[in-house]
This record gives structure tokens, sequence and C-alpha cells, in this order.
């Protein structure tokens, strides 16, 4: 049994301490003393459908003084789960948060295996192991669907170590924490990779961004039917049936968002300064020009004065991320030309100009002329006649 100590506490900090407790003694650290207290009386502070069942697990608990000093001495792990967002001035991730983590660590234990578990740029494990002076750190890549990050770690679908190739003992470290990783999981027989850690950071980044160039292509698929008046599901169906491409990712949307694809898609572009691409840019662009079609089709449905509900501003069903929804550029858009009412039960406040924040679900759909809505669910069948979609097989 071993003492390990998660950093962050989001979906996959909280999923990874989760899925650790079971055979280990874990802490998590988070700064949000709000979401802290929730987690010390077994209440999930984010959506997910098993988080809440696993939360009394009695080895694991939670606590906002992230310098406590005496069970990071005693850690054999430690995990950063902290955010990474993009930073569109200095075109990177903001790794801010995960270097204070480490500060903090080292001040306290230099002995400890530091896995960096946070979305990074390539190259950004092996500059901070030349920084710290220290052949401590891994990187461990995560593959999470948003509102089923426990699932996702209790299933895996590969389990990847990356470590300095040319360290004998960080290897044993590696194998050592993937085993971790795996005895915590239900499905056992999940492939483990192990790799050099620069390998492993690009996999995360190429992953996400072959996802979201797969969006963005049946998303472009679905701009020629619209525009040719064709129906998208039979040419989707047609395409789909065949095994080399599969019947995932093909749901079309307002375009790609939440927590990864669109800082990965452009961390990835960053890193590509200098050396040949088309396909990585394309992806990016792409979802900017779905964005733009869709507000264009939403208002050509609208006449001057009426008003334009937005029904949901989470990427998905059994979701609470809003971050960097696409919603959010189409709002921008068409509220220009039109008054814009939203129902979005997990905010308080929504600060854009013509843009009105309604919380009675049942006013919302008497007042709107027309129902923008990513993903249909049974709350809004009653009024389908009004709702503005491309959701065509009802799922995320």
């Amino acid at each position: 049994m071993k003492n390990i100590a998660v950093f962050g506490l989001g979906y996959v900090g909280l999923s990874n301490a989760i899925l650790l407790a079971q055979k280990n003694n874990v802490i998590g650290f988070d700064i949000s003393e709000s979401k802290v207290k929730q987690l010390q009386k077994n209440i999930s502070p984010i959506e997910d459908s098993l988080i809440q069942k696993y939360l009394s697990e009695e080895r694991l608990r939670f606590t906002a003084k992230t310098n406590d000093a005496d069970f990071i001495k005693e850690s054999d792990f430690v995990i950063i789960a902290t955010p990474t967002n993009f930073d569109e001035d200095k075109n990177f991730f903001d790794t801010s948060s995960v270097e204070s983590v480490i500060d903090q660590v080292l001040k306290i234990n230099t002995n400890v295996t530091i896995i960096i578990k946070s979305t990074i740029p390539i190259g950004f494990t092996e500059k901070i192991n030349k920084k710290y002076n220290t052949k401590n750190f891994l990187f461990s890549p995560e593959f999470l669907r948003e509102g089923r990050a426990l699932e996702d770690n209790l299933y895996p679908s590969r389990i990847i170590v990356g470590y300095d190739k040319n360290n004998a003992q960080l290897e044993s470290k590696a194998i050592e924490f993937a085993h971790l990783l795996q005895d915590g999981a239900i499905k056992k027989d999940s492939p483990i990779l192990l790799m050099g850690y620069t390998e492993a950071e690009a996999v995360k980044l190429f992953a996400n961004t072959y996802l979201a160039m797969r969006v963005a292509y049946i998303n472009e698929l679905d701009n020629f039917a619209i525009k040719n008046k064709l129906d998208a599901k039979d040419i989707i169906d047609g395409i789909c049936t065949d095994p080399r491409i599969g019947n995932y990712y093909n749901n079309p949307s307002f375009g790609y968002g939440g927590y990864c694809f669109p800082k990965d898609t452009k961390q990835l572009y960053a890193n590509y300064e200098h050396i040949p691409n088309a396909l990585i840019h394309a992806t990016v662009e792409s979802n900017k020009l779905r964005k733009q079609f869709i507000s264009k089709e939403i208002l050509l449905r609208t006449q001057p004065g009426d008003k334009i509900g937005i029904y949901r501003l989470v990427m998905k069903s059994g979701s609470d991320n809003c971050r960097s929804s696409a919603i959010f550029d189409i709002i921008k858009e068409i509220s220009k030309h039109r008054e814009v009412l939203i129902y979005e039960p997990t905010i308080k406040k929504f600060e854009e100009k013509n843009c009105k924040l309604l919380i009675d679900l049942t006013e919302f759909k008497s007042t709107c002329d027309l129902i923008v809505a990513n993903r249909i669910d049974k709350k809004i069948i009653d009024v389908y006649d009004k709702v503005y979609t491309r959701d065509i097989f009802n799922r995320d």
C-alpha cells in the first residue's frame, strides 16, 4: 500500500484519486476550499455518473491545505492534475500551476516520484528535469470523457507512462505506477505502454487532435449536406459502416469544445513551428468556420425582432463543463443581430451584450421563437418544432 498525494481535483485528479484510493492511502489537494468542503461531505463537485458512488472510500481524504508537509514527506508518489489553459498571447500552455506544485513538493520531499497528468507542451517534462536538476518526473497522459472520467479510469483503453529511458531506476517507478493504476481498475487487461516522456506528451496531443479532426470532418460533411439539401444521416451511415472508419465521433455538432480539444489542437499546432503541416492547422481553422456557418444558419431561420434561445452552454449531456464550448462564439455572432435568451442552470450570470439568462425552463420555452441546442434532451422534446440542432443521432 502506497501513500499518494494528488494535486488538483477536477475530472482528472479526482477520478485518479478515487481509483488509487481503493488500494492505497490517498490525499487530494485543491486550492478551492468550497470544492474541498463538498468532497469532505462526500458530495461530488463535478458531474460524473460514478464519482458520487465511490467518494466514501475510507483511505481517501481531501484538504485545501496544499502545503501539508507531513503527508507529502511520507508520499511515495505525487500526482499533479492542475489546470493548464492555453495562453493565446504566448501561443503556449500556461504551466504555472504545475510548476507551483513542483516547487512546493520538492521543498518538502526531494525523493518523491512526481507524475504529471496535466496536459503539457511537448518537451515540458525534459525541461523541468533540467530546471530542477532531478530525475524524479514521469508523465502519464489521460484520455477521459467529460462526465465519465471515473468510468474511463476503471475501464482504461490503455495505460501510458513516460519516463527518462536512460534511467533504469525511473523505469522501475514507471512500471510500479502503471501497475497501481491497473490494480485500481476493473478492466485488468488494458495494455500498458511505457515510453519516453516526450513521446508520451506527444501521444496526448496527437490523440486529441485526431479526434478533433474527425469532429471537424463530420461537421464539414454536414455543411455540405445542409447547403445541398441532402440527408446528412444517410451519408454518415453510409461511410461509417466501413469498419476502417467506424461508427464513432460522427454526430454533427456546432463545433468541438470542452477541456481538451481546443487547447490541445492549438498547442500541437504551436509545436509545429518550422515543421511542415497542413492538417493540424486546418483542423483549428475548420472549427472556426463551422461556428461561423452555424451562426449564419441560425440567423437565416429567424427574423429581426425574434428571440433566439440557447438551450444549455455545456458541451454534452451529463457534463457541467462550459469551458470553450462552441456555443459561446455562436452567441457572440448572433447576439449582434438578435436578442438571445440563455437557459443554463449551472451558472448564475452571463455577461454578453443583448443576452439574458433565464432560470425558468417553462418561461424559456414559451418566450423563444427559435431554440438552439447542440444536443437534444427530453426536456425540450415538447417544443421540438422550434428547435434548431444538428444532433442527428441523439448522442454525444
